[in-house]
């Protein structure tokens, strides 16, 4: 079980002690027990997902778009991941686990921590590589994994909550982010009246992260893609704009516009009292 790997890694999420793993569930020493679902992951959110939370359909939708249209962002992200070189890495807002797949499959010792607040994604999730983690949680109610046992964190087109982010690492960690740029899907938001990127999301991130992280690698990716009718549907059914779009009757070309960032983990704050940003909208959840 895939589960195992995160023997050591996970935390209980109503008192913060170790978790316990065996073939059925996960304890801490104070008697707090979660089932193990027989699909592989561990639901840690304490109660129901939220109304936001991504369905069974938009996972689906994903996981299309990640093999067949999303190929040089899975690569993008898998590389800077590898390059951190790290023994543990903890995907935030993981999804279908994609992406945290592709990088474990450059990272032969490495194992992985996915979380998510959907149960389709976690579901999904599990089953995305052998070294894969998957977990339910909210990033806003902290991240159910012991403090230090990282050295990466991921976070691609999802909410961030830098605090945990620190957290979780270890001295010398690193933090990858993936946002859109204004490029990005252009032609697509223009055409079906989508969800607008915020204009102010870099200077959002800088604020976000500041005083817990520092800047020390930047890629953009810019390229385009020829996509079919399905497939355009999918890029709009995988995210927010899945609840109020128009249908797609039309082929497209798909502009890819996105920046991938590695920051380093500050060891004189990581880990102090940090003022939290507001809740950051997930970026199209790619």
């Amino acid at each position: 079980m895939a589960l195992a790997h995160a023997a050591g890694l996970l935390a209980c999420p109503r008192c913060g002690e170790g978790l316990t793993l065996d073939a059925d569930t996960a304890t801490c020493p104070s008697g707090h027990a979660y089932d193990i679902a027989r699909q592989g992951y561990l639901n840690l959110l304490g109660g129901p997902q939220p109304a936001n939370a991504d369905t069974a359909a938009m996972v689906e939708a994903r996981g299309r778009v990640l093999a067949d249209v999303y190929g040089d962002v899975v690569a993008l992200v898998a590389n800077a991941v590898a390059a951190t070189a790290a023994a543990v890495v903890v995907d935030v807002g993981a999804g279908t686990g994609q992406y945290l797949a592709a990088a474990l499959d450059r990272m032969p010792d490495a194992v992985g921590i996915a979380s998510d607040v959907s149960v389709a994604a976690a579901r999904r999730a599990a089953r995305a590589h052998d070294r894969l983690a998957s977990v339910v949680a909210d990033t806003w109610r902290g991240l159910p994994v012991r403090s230090g046992v990282a050295q990466a964190v991921c976070c691609v087109f999802a909410p961030r909550n830098a605090a945990e982010f620190a957290r979780v690492l270890s001295p010398g960690g690193r933090l990858v982010v993936v946002t859109p740029e204004a490029g990005h899907l252009a032609s697509v938001r223009a055409s079906y009246g989508l969800i607008d990127l915020d204009p102010d999301k870099d200077e959002r991130l800088a604020q976000a992260l500041g005083g817990l992280f520092e800047l020390v690698d930047s890629h953009r990716l810019t390229t385009a893609v020829d996509a079919t009718a399905d497939q355009v549907a999918d890029v709009i059914a995988m995210g927010p704009n899945a609840f109020h779009s128009a249908p797609v009757t039309e082929s497209a070309r798909l502009e890819i516009d996105v920046r991938c960032r590695t920051y380093l983990r500050l060891e004189d704050r990581a880990g102090s009292d940090h003022d939290l940003p507001d809740r950051e909208p997930s970026e199209d959840r790619g």
